[in-house]
């Protein structure tokens, strides 16, 4: 008998998240946005770009944090991990669509700031677990098959 996928029990890879170095390189970026927009005469849009960022990060603390919790669980369900997303990308997007919508045309930045944060995100952690399934680092806490050079 096979388990609906629904019911399925959740098993997440090990990634590379380090959020001390995604943190500053959100700073970083933040301050460079900031003062671009300040030199083309639009601080706020810097500003509400760095609060982006910012929202940004808090989704990526609170995925692990749920995942942490979800998967520690004796019996995890995808269902559980996939409604703990739905609301919490639903509530992450309601307070960046309302802080563009209220503060309106500098509150975009905040939509920028969001997507280029999840851009930053799966370059940071994506690029160094595919480093090391290149080198052949399956064994160390990777799972999969080490792929053939």
């Amino acid at each position: 008998m096979t388990t609906p996928a629904h019911d399925a029990p959740l098993v997440l890879p090990s990634v590379a998240f380090r959020p001390l170095r995604l943190a500053a390189i959100c700073a970083v970026l933040a301050g460079l946005g900031t003062l671009a927009a300040a030199l083309l005469g639009h601080l706020m849009v810097g500003v509400f770009f760095g609060i982006g960022l910012a929202l940004g990060l808090v989704n990526a603390l609170l995925v692990r944090r749920s995942a942490t919790n979800i998967t520690s669980q004796p019996h995890p369900l995808k269902s559980k991990m996939a409604l703990n997303s739905a609301t919490r990308l639903m509530i992450l997007t309601i307070i960046g669509l309302a802080i563009a919508f209220i503060f309106r045309p500098a509150g975009l930045g905040v939509v920028f700031g969001m997507a280029l944060f999840q851009m930053l995100l799966v370059f940071t952690t994506t690029l160094p677990v595919a480093k090391k399934l290149r080198a052949g680092g399956a064994a160390d806490g990777f799972e999969g098959e080490p792929t053939q050079q």
